[in-house]
């Protein structure tokens, strides 16, 4: 059996269409169509019933294609355990995570690592945390970061770091200099926040029900760049790890406030493996550098904010 046959049934499986399939490998449908029959010829069954509508996988198929774009996978990270050989001068890394949030954090640690080795090529995923770990199992996944994620089984925990999420304001605002603020000042602030369907969202709404005060902000959004936009045009404030806006603090036009009494909705942030996948060089010198970048970060802040005056 070919390998490009069964490279062909899976982007046909993928786009569930002859001619998107060879448009995607650019390639007439007849090539896909020719690659299907030798696979059917191979395994002695029809694997794919064609009509007007398109195509349908027969039984046979279902299970072909159930395993089928795994073993290209197996075959793909094969492949990047052999160009390991060449240390890092190629390679890919496949990263999953879920929330803009998370894809913020990541963003400055990719960006360095990138420019440390040019050669390397990523791709990032920002998915729910559930299709995160699918595709951690299904070797879809290099590494998976998530935030807010129940425990899930079938992936091993190479790093965990803890976030706090602070009132994040525009550089000239009121509190911006102030070393702490309650629960009950932001309250009474013009808020944006993410919707309910945010981990985050869902934290700061028990935090805040703790004290009888229902959330009401003037702003709802699933964009990360959106609640950033409008605190930097001073329409309102919001609650972010300090880390996802770290570029805009350090420039003074934007300002994280802790919130007092240890109030700050806290969440550990996890870099996941397969437990029974190795690694490529690549990946895990990526995995080492995000963990260095991690605790230079945590350091950082804490040191920062024991200059503060109390």
């Amino acid at each position: 059996m070919q390998l490009r046959a069964l490279m062909y049934f899976d982007e046909l499986v993928r786009t569930n269409s002859m001619r998107a399939a060879a448009e995607n490998l650019n390639v007439a449908p007849t090539a896909v169509s020719r690659q299907i029959e030798n696979l059917e010829h191979y395994f002695g069954t029809t694997l794919v019933e064609r009509s007007n509508r398109g195509i349908r996988l027969t039984a046979a198929g279902e299970l072909l294609a159930a395993r089928a774009g795994r073993t290209l996978r197996e075959l793909e990270h094969v492949h990047q355990l052999i160009d390991d050989l060449q240390g890092l001068q190629r390679g890919k890394v496949t990263i999953y995570a879920n929330g803009a949030t998370v894809a913020n954090l990541l963003a400055p640690v990719l960006a360095q690592f990138s420019l440390r080795y040019p050669k390397l090529r990523f791709e990032v995923a920002i998915t729910s945390a559930r299709q995160a770990i699918e595709a951690l199992a299904s070797a879809e996944a290099d590494l998976v970061v998530t935030l807010f994620a129940q425990k899930m089984a079938g992936v091993k925990v190479r790093l965990r770091s803890e976030i706090t999420y602070e009132l994040i304001t525009w550089g000239n605002h009121p509190a911006a200099g102030r070393p702490e603020i309650t629960l009950k000042e932001i309250a009474t602030l013009p808020l944006a926040l993410p919707d309910k369907t945010f981990g985050a969202r869902q934290a700061f709404e028990e935090q805040f029900a703790k004290l009888g005060i229902e959330l009401d902000p003037v702003f709802v959004t699933g964009s990360l760049e959106m609640l950033k936009e409008l605190v930097l045009r001073e329409a309102a404030v919001t609650l972010l790890p300090a880390l996802t806006v770290q570029r805009e603090v350090d420039l003074g036009l934007l300002a994280a406030i802790p919130i007092s009494a240890g109030k700050g909705v806290r969440t550990a942030i996890d870099l996941c493996v397969a437990p029974d996948r190795q690694l490529s060089y690549a990946a895990g010198k990526l995995v080492d550098f995000i963990e260095a970048f991690m605790h230079g970060a945590e350091h950082a802040k804490t040191g920062s904010r024991s200059k503060k005056p109390v």
